[in-house]
C-alpha cells in the first residue's frame, strides 16, 4: 500500500508537471492564432495602445490557456490514474480548444463576432450559402491539430526531466502574469478617461472582459459620473465609423413633379391609435389616401426613429452621420431645387439629432414655451398657428417642403389645453376611482391627447384645402416610435424598453394627389420614404440603394421577407410572425407576434447575411 501511494504521487506530480508544459506550448499556439484577430482590427495609433495590445495579447491567451488547464486538466490529473490515457484525454481538449479557436478568428473575419449562439447556429444550420461552405473547409485542420497535439504530448513526455531540470517555470507564469495585470490596469485607467486607442480593443479576443472600476473611482471621488456620460456620447460621435453617403453622385431624369411636401410627425402615435373612435379624422383621411397599415418606424426611441425617417439608413449609422453633419440627400435635392424650407415644432426641435444632423444646414425656429400651464398642447397649437402664417406667404409657382412636429402625445402625461373624451383618465376629478387600474388611467389619457392631436390635424388639412394648396401637395402623417402600456406583460412602458409592435408599428397615411386610395397591408419601414420621395418627387436615376436601405413605396416589388429597425445597441428583424432581437455581441432572442420569447426560435441564416451587410454597407473601407 505504501508503494502504491508513492507511485500514485509520482505519477500525479509527473502529470501535473508535463501539464504545465504542454498549456505553456498550446499558449503560444493559441498566441499565433491570436494574431489574425490583430490582422483583422484596428491598429492602434499610439504607443500606449500598441503597448496595451501587446500586453493583452499575452496576457489574454496565457490566462485563457491556463484557465482552461487548472478547470480540466489538472483535476483531471488526479482522476486519471494512467498517464497515457490522461495524455490523450489533454490531446482532445488541445485539440477542441485550438479548433474552437480558429473557427472564432473566422467568425470574426467574416461578422466581425466572436463565437456566440447565433455563430454556432449559423454553421450549424444546414443553409448551402457561401460563409457556411467555407466555415466547413475549416474541421479540414482538425486532423493536423489532433496530430500536432499528439506530437507535442509525446515529446514533453519524453523530455519532461530535462525541461523539469531548466527551472524556468516561474519566470515564464511571471512574465504571464505581468502582462495579464498589467493590461488590465491600463484599461481601467483608459476606461475612466475614455482613451480610445485602448477601450477600442475590448472585443478583439474572445472570452475577454477587461476590467473597469468606474463604481470604484466614483466612490473615491475619482469620476464624475454625469461628467463621463456627456464625454462618453461625445466620444461615440467622434470617434464612429467614417460613412459614405451617398456612395455614388445623384443622378436626374428631370426637375421632377414640383409637388409640395407636407410631413406631418406625430411623437409617440402607434399605429392602432387611427380608429373611428379615438382618431376619427385621421381615420378617414386614411380611408381617403394611400394607408400603409403594417408600417414600422425605424426604431423604439425618438432620435433614431427620426433619422431613419429622413436618411432612410439604419440607427446603427447616426453617430456616423453625426460626426459627419452630413445633411439627408432628400433635404438637398429639395434646397437644390429651390423648395421654400417652413420648420415647425410643439418641442421646439428638442431632440438633439435635428440640429447635430438633419436641419443642421438650416435655420430651425426659436423654441416654443411649453413651461405654461397648457404644456405640449397649447405649444402643438402654436405650432400650427405659425405654420399657417408661414403658408399663407407662400408664393404658389415656388414649390415648399414642411415639416411639423407634434409632441403632445409624447407628453400625455402632463394633461392639456383640451376636453378629455375618455374617462376615467389621468385629468379626471378623481383621478383615481376605485376598481381602475394605473394601467386603464394612462392608456385613456393617451388616447385624450391623441383625440386632440386629431382635431389639430383636420385643421391643418382645412387649412391647406383654403390655401388651393392642398391638390398639388404631398401629405405624410407618421410618428417617429409607439408607445406601450403593458401589453406584452413584461413591464414595459411607453417607449425604448422592447421592440415589440406596440412600441414599432406607427402610422404612415399619405396623401399623394393623382393616387388611388388604398390600403396597403404589406410590411413597409420609415427607411422606405427617402426612396419613395427621391423617386417618385424628383426624379432621380440613382438606385435607392445608393442612398437608402429602403424601397419605393409606390414599387411592386415582391412581398418583402423582413423590415429592418432597431439601435446603436441591437439589430432588430421583424418578420411575419417573429422578432428578432441580435445584440452587438451576436447573442439573439426570437419573440413570437405576441413578443413572447421561442425557445426554439432560430434566425435563417441568408436573413441574417443580408442584415449584417445592411448594416456595414455605408462604412468607408479601412
Amino acid at each position: 500500500m505504501v508503494t502504491s501511494g508513492i507511485n500514485y504521487k509520482d505519477k500525479v506530480s509527473q502529470l501535473i508537471s508535463w501539464g504545465h508544459w504542454f498549456s505553456f506550448f498550446n499558449i503560444i499556439a493559441a498566441m499565433l492564432l491570436g494574431t489574425r484577430y490583430i490582422a483583422y482590427s484596428e491598429w492602434p495609433e499610439t504607443i500606449l495602445g500598441q503597448l496595451y495590445l501587446g500586453l493583452s495579447w499575452i496576457g489574454h491567451f496565457g490566462f485563457l490557456v491556463f484557465g482552461f488547464y487548472i478547470l480540466i486538466l489538472f483535476p483531471a490529473s488526479f482522476l486519471i490514474p494512467s498517464q497515457r490515457l490522461m495524455r490523450l484525454f489533454a490531446v482532445l481538449v488541445g485539440t477542441i480548444g485550438l479548433t474552437g479557436l480558429l473557427l472564432d478568428t473566422h467568425a470574426y473575419e467574416s461578422l466581425d463576432l466572436h463565437l456566440s449562439p447565433l455563430v454556432w447556429d449559423l454553421l450549424l444550420s444546414g443553409e448551402k450559402t457561401e460563409l457556411n461552405a467555407r466555415w466547413q473547409y475549416l474541421f479540414i485542420a482538425v486532423p493536423a491539430i489532433f496530430l500536432m497535439q499528439l506530437i507535442l504530448s509525446e515529446w514533453l513526455w519524453r523530455k519532461l526531466r530535462k525541461l523539469t531540470r531548466k527551472h524556468v517555470g516561474v519566470p515564464i507564469a511571471a512574465i504571464f502574469g505581468f502582462c495579464f495585470l498589467s493590461s488590465h490596469l491600463i484599461y481601467i485607467w483608459a476606461d475612466a478617461n475614455l482613451y480610445r486607442p485602448v477601450t477600442v480593443q475590448r472585443s478583439n479576443f474572445p472570452l475577454s472582459y477587461p476590467m473597469t472600476a468606474k463604481s470604484f473611482m466614483e466612490k473615491h471621488g475619482w469620476l464624475d459620473r454625469q461628467e463621463y456620460a456627456k464625454r462618453l456620447d461625445a466620444q461615440g460621435i467622434a470617434e464612429s465609423e467614417h460613412i459614405r453617403y451617398p456612395l455614388n453622385k445623384l443622378a436626374f431624369n428631370d426637375q421632377g413633379t414640383g409637388q409640395n411636401v407636407l410631413i406631418i410627425m406625430v411623437d409617440s402615435l402607434r399605429g392602432d391609435m387611427v380608429d373611428n373612435e379615438t382618431m376619427p379624422h385621421l381615420a378617414a383621411f386614411a380611408q381617403q389616401n394611400l394607408n400603409y397599415s403594417n408600417h414600422y418606424s425605424a426604431s423604439n426611441e425618438n432620435a433614431e426613429g427620426i433619422f431613419g425617417l429622413f436618411y432612410g439608413l439604419p440607427a446603427g449609422y447616426m453617430n456616423s452621420v453625426r460626426f459627419a453633419s452630413s445633411s439627408p440627400v432628400l433635404l438637398d435635392t429639395l434646397k437644390k431645387r429651390d423648395y421654400q424650407f417652413g420648420l415647425f415644432s410643439g418641442d421646439g426641435f428638442e431632440t438633439q439629432i435635428y440640429s447635430d444632423a438633419i436641419f443642421s444646414r438650416r435655420q430651425l425656429p426659436e423654441q416654443t414655451d411649453k413651461n405654461d400651464s397648457n404644456g405640449s398642447s397649447n405649444s402643438d397649437k402654436k405650432a400650427i398657428a405659425d405654420w399657417k402664417k408661414w403658408l399663407g406667404t407662400q408664393n404658389s409657382d415656388t414649390p415648399w417642403f414642411s415639416y411639423i412636429e407634434l409632441a403632445s402625445i409624447e407628453n400625455f402625461e402632463e394633461g392639456g389645453a383640451y376636453v378629455p373624451q375618455f374617462e376615467p383618465s389621468l385629468s379626471s376629478t378623481n383621478a383615481n376611482p376605485a376598481g381602475v387600474d394605473t394601467n386603464q388611467l394612462l392608456k385613456n389619457s393617451y388616447r385624450n391627447a391623441a383625440y386632440y392631436i386629431d382635431e389639430l390635424l383636420i385643421d391643418i388639412f382645412e387649412q391647406l384645402v383654403a390655401n388651393n394648396a392642398f391638390e398639388n401637395t404631398v401629405v405624410i402623417v407618421t410618428a417617429n416610435h409607439g408607445n406601450e402600456f403593458n401589453e406584452t406583460g413584461t413591464n414595459s412602458w411607453g417607449a425604448n424598453s422592447n421592440y415589440s409592435r406596440y412600441q414599432l408599428k406607427v402610422p404612415l397615411i399619405m396623401h399623394w394627389p393623382g393616387t388611388v386610395p388604398t390600403q396597403i397591408t404589406r410590411a413597409t419601414s420609415h427607411l422606405d420614404l427617402v426612396p419613395t420621395l427621391m423617386e417618385s418627387l424628383l426624379a432621380t436615376t440613382t438606385p435607392a440603394s445608393d442612398y437608402s436601405s429602403g424601397v419605393n413605396l409606390f414599387e411592386n416589388t415582391p412581398k418583402r421577407r423582413w423590415v429592418l429597425a432597431g439601435s446603436g445597441r441591437d439589430i432588430v428583424v421583424l418578420q411575419k410572425n417573429t422578432t428578432t432581437v441580435v445584440d452587438k455581441h451576436g447573442n439573439y432572442r426570437v419573440y413570437d407576434q405576441d413578443y413572447k420569447l421561442k425557445s426554439e426560435g432560430k434566425p435563417k441564416l441568408s436573413t441574417l447575411m443580408q442584415v449584417m451587410h445592411e448594416l456595414k454597407r455605408f462604412y468607408q473601407p479601412k
